[in-house]
C-alpha cells in the first residue's frame, strides 16, 4: 500500500512505516547470519572464517547497491511529497538503466581483481580458495542484488514498508533451508554450496520485487508519458547516491583494513571475529534500515513543504531506535556464550571466547549508533549530504586508526575497544550538527 507520510500524527505515521522496515531487516539479515551459521556449525572454522573474510569484501557491492537505494529513494520520496507523478515514474526507470550498467561494470572488476584483494587482506592460504568461490558466485548475482535493493528503496519512497517486508520474510526462510538442503546434498562444495542456495534465493525474491513495483506504479496516474532516461534527474539520483556509496565504500574499506589487522593473529581469533561480526552486523544494520524510515519522512515532508514536521517525527524515530539499540544490548551481554556458539562446531573453543570478549565490549554501546544514525538519517533525507559525510567518516577513521594503536597495546581486544570509543565521538558530532539546524537549508 502506498503511504502519504506528510499527512496524520507524525509520531504515528513513523512508527507504522517503520516498524514494518524492522522486520523486514530482520530477515534480510538471515541471509548473512545464515551462510555464516550454515557453515560454521555444519562444515568447520576455516569454513566460517572463509565467510567472514567474504563478507567484509561484499560490503563494497553492497555500497553501491546502498546508494542506488537511498539515492533512488530520497528523490522519489522528494517527488511523491510534492505530488510530482511523471517526474517520479522517470526516476525509477533511469535508476533502473543506470544501475544496469553499473553492475555489469562491478561484475567485471569483481572477477579480476577479487584474487589480489584477498591475498591483500592476507587471507590465510588454507581458506583462500573457498572465500574466492563465495566471492565469485555473489558476484554472479550482482543483478538481483542490486535491483532488489532498487526495488526496497522505491516501495519506502512511496510509504509501502510491508511488500518489502514479504517479500524478505519469504525469501530469507527458505534461504535458511535451502543453506542446510545444499550443503546436505552438495557435502564436496563447502561453502559453494551455501553460496548458490543464497544466489538462488536471492534471484527469485529480486524479480518478484520488480515485478511488484512497476504493478504498483500503474496505480499513480498523470497526463504525459514519462521519459524512460531522464539525465537532469539522474543527476539528482547521484547528488543524493555517491556520497551515501563514497560513505558505505569507506566504512567497507575501514572493515576490510580492520579485517587485515584480525587476519594477523591465530586463527581463533579470526573465527571467532568472523561470528561476532555478524552478530553486530545484525543490530547496526536493524538500526540503519530503521534510519531508512526517518530518511524517507523527512524527505517527504520537506518535498511538502512542511519542514516542522520532521522534528517530530525525528523524536519518535529517535525512541524506536534507541529502544530497539537497548534490546540488543542486554540480549548480546546476557546471552553472548549461547548466541557465539550457534556458529561453533566445537564448544568451549578459544574461537568462541574471543567472539564472546568483542560483545562484551561493544555490546552495551549500541544506543550511540541509534542516536548518531537517527541524525544521520535526517541530514540524508535532507539532501544535507555534507553533514552526514562528515559524521561517516569520522567515525570509520577514528574505529580504524584506534583500532590500529589499541591492537599494539593490547592485542585482539584492542581491536574491539576501538568501537565504542569511535562512536561517543562521532555521535557527538552528529549531534551538534542536528542541533544546529544547518541541514533544514539543504533540502532539493
Amino acid at each position: 500500500m502506498i503511504k502519504d507520510l506528510t499527512v496524520g500524527p507524525p509520531g504515528k505515521a513513523l512508527r507504522n512505516f517503520s516498524l514494518p522496515l524492522l522486520g523486514g531487516v530482520i530477515f534480510q539479515q538471515m541471509y548473512n547470519v545464515a551462510d555464516s551459521l550454515i557453515a560454521g556449525k555444519m562444515i568447520g572454522e576455516d569454513a566460517l572464517s572463509a565467510v567472514g573474510n567474504a563478507y567484509e569484501v561484499t560490503l563494497i557491492y553492497l555500497a553501491f547497491a546502498f546508494g542506488c537505494n537511498i539515492g533512488c529513494s530520497v528523490v522519489i520520496s522528494q517527488l511523491y511529497g510534492a505530488k510530482r507523478i511523471r517526474e517520479l515514474k522517470s526516476a525509477v526507470s533511469t535508476n533502473f538503466l543506470f544501475s544496469g550498467a553499473l553492475t555489469l561494470l562491478l561484475m567485471v572488476l569483481g572477477f579480476l581483481l577479487m584474487p589480489s584483494l584477498l591475498r591483500l587482506i592476507r587471507l590465510a592460504d588454507s581458506i583462500r580458495p573457498a572465500a574466492l568461490e563465495y566471492l565469485n558466485i555473489y558476484t554472479a548475482g550482482l543483478l538481483f542484488l542490486f535491483f532488489y535493493n532498487i526495488s526496497s528503496g522505491i516501495f519506502s519512497a512511496l510509504g509501502d514498508s510491508k511488500t518489502p517486508f514479504w517479500f524478505l520474510a519469504c525469501s530469507s526462510t527458505a534461504n535458511v533451508f535451502m543453506d542446510i538442503l545444499f550443503v546436505r546434498l552438495f557435502p564436496h562444495r563447502g561453502v559453494g554450496a551455501v553460496a548458490w542456495a543464497t544466489f538462488l534465493c536471492q534471484g527469485v525474491s529480486c524479480v518478484l520485487a520488480v515485478v511488484t513495483v512497476f504493478r504498483k506504479l500503474r496505480t499513480l496516474e498523470c497526463e504525459e508519458k514519462p521519459k524512460l532516461f531522464d539525465l537532469a534527474i539522474l543527476k539528482r539520483i547521484i547528488r543524493i547516491a555517491l556520497p551515501s556509496t563514497l560513505q558505505q565504500c569507506f566504512v567497507s574499506l575501514g572493515n576490510i583494513l580492520i579485517q587485515s589487522i584480525v587476519n594477523g593473529f591465530e586463527g581463533a581469533v579470526v573465527a571467532g571475529y568472523a561470528a561476532a561480526i555478524k552478530v553486530n552486523g545484525f543490530t547496526t544494520t536493524t538500526i540503519s534500515t530503521l534510519g531508512t524510515g526517518v530518511s524517507n519522512f523527512t524527505a517527504q515532508n520537506l518535498g511538502a513543504g512542511k519542514p516542522d514536521r520532521v522534528r517530530r517525527g525525528m523524536k519518535s524515530g529517535l525512541g524506536l531506535m534507541c529502544a530497539v539499540a537497548l534490546v540488543f544490548s542486554l540480549v548480546y551481554v546476557i546471552f553472548r556464550t549461547p548466541l557465539i556458539g550457534l556458529f561453533m562446531k566445537e564448544k568451549g573453543s578459544a574461537a568462541l571466547d574471543v567472539g564472546c570478549e568483542f560483545l562484551l565490549i561493544v555490546a552495551p554501546f549500541y544506543i550511540l549508533v541509534a542516536i548518531k544514525l537517527c541524525a544521520d538519517s535526517v541530514f540524508r533525507g535532507a539532501g544535507a549530504m555534507t553533514l552526514f559525510m562528515a559524521t561517516t567518516f569520522t567515525a570509520l577513521f577514528l574505529r580504524v586508526l584506534l583500532a590500529f594503536l589499541f591492537s599494539r597495546f593490547w592485542g585482539s581486544t584492542g581491536i574491539w575497544l576501538a568501537w565504542p570509543v569511535s562512536w561517543m565521538m562521532s555521535c557527538s558530532l552528529s549531534a551538534i550538527f542536528y542541533f544546529s539546524g544547518v541541514w533544514k537549508k539543504a533540502h532539493l
